[in-house]
């Protein structure tokens, strides 16, 4: 029995010191840094991020995750629960990233400031202060992809089309077409062959003929240099065109003396004339006027003779 309650004794012993052991182990290796609370609320996937997951801040260690959950209040909305260290900066425009560890797939969440607003932001295990969670590298990626897939997609789409069998034959005889005009086009110089053979002689031509219009030139200004002379002794005042002008004056004075005396005996014609048309007129009238004279005229009112027409 005696034995027995040693051995009973040195278990309980035993079982008491490892207890202690272990809680003096936990009581050393317990955070005594003081963290405050932030929270996530984020519709984007969270692959990769677990509790006890690292929080950084521009890539400095600074806090960790402490849940990972659904929001009751909005079905489809993920909270992501963190704690920091009290130092962290963390402001009104603090954003956060879903950042990975190498080849492991485990994710971390990464803080960094734009510096838009840089007034500190309040949190506290009551009222969690909350942060934006904005597309990290593999969410742009798979954004950036499927919009490259869709562009890719339309742009099989337009090639189909574009190598669709209509326009295949409209490209092929659009070669074809190409191909004769190559051909029409080679055969050419062979036909300018025979005016290029010409072109040698027709520039001894052309030479010549420069030759003969420059001794033209040559010949036009010589006779022009006479003319001018000649104009010149003409316009001078002792040359043929000062005598000219006063022959002319001459000749304008004598009209204008044969003008003064033509004038009255014109008249005179023109009377006679008129004289003589009466005459005509009346022996064309009364041809016996001749021999016995012209008619008496008829007595006018007051002279005898005179009779006032009958009414």
């Amino acid at each position: 029995m005696e034995n027995k309650s040693h051995a009973l004794m040195a278990g309980i012993f035993t079982i008491v010191l490892l207890i202690a052991a272990v809680l003096i182990a936990l009581w050393f290796n317990r955070d005594r840094v003081e963290r405050i609370p932030y929270e996530i609320a984020t519709t984007l996937s969270v692959p990769g991020l677990n509790p006890q997951a690292g929080v950084r801040y521009r890539g400095l260690d600074v806090g960790r995750v402490d849940a990972v959950l659904f929001d009751p209040q909005k079905p489809g909305q993920i909270l992501i629960r963190f704690s920091v260290i009290k130092d962290t900066p963390i402001t009104r425009s603090t954003f956060a990233t879903l950042s990975y560890q190498g080849v492991t797939g485990l994710a971390y969440v990464q803080l960094d400031d734009d510096g838009e607003n840089p007034t500190l932001m309040p949190s506290s295990k009551k009222n969690p202060a909350r942060i934006e969670l904005r597309p990290g590298l593999l969410d742009t990626l798979q954004l950036r992809g499927l919009a490259i897939l869709k562009q890719t997609e339309e742009l099989a789409v337009r090639a189909n089309k574009l190598l669709s069998d209509e326009n295949i034959k409209t490209a092929t005889s659009a070669l074809n077409d190409v191909g004769k005009a190559a051909n029409k086009l080679a055969e050419i110089p062979d036909k300018l062959q025979p005016t290029l053979d010409q072109l040698p002689a027709l520039a001894t031509s052309a030479n010549k003929t420069l030759s003969s219009l420059n001794k033209l030139s040559d010949d036009a200004s010589v006779l022009t240099h006479n003319l001018n002379d000649v104009a010149a002794k003409l316009n001078s005042d002792t040359g043929p065109l000062a005598g000219f002008s006063s022959t002319v004056d001459n000749v304008g004075s004598a009209a204008s003396t044969v003008e003064y005396e033509l004038v009255p005996m014109i008249s005179e014609t023109r009377s006679t004339m008129r004289s003589l048309n009466r005459t005509l007129e009346t022996f064309n009238q009364r041809p016996q006027s001749i021999l016995f004279g012209a008619a008496p005229t008829q007595p006018g009112p007051g002279e005898p003779g005179f009779s006032a027409p009958t009414p």
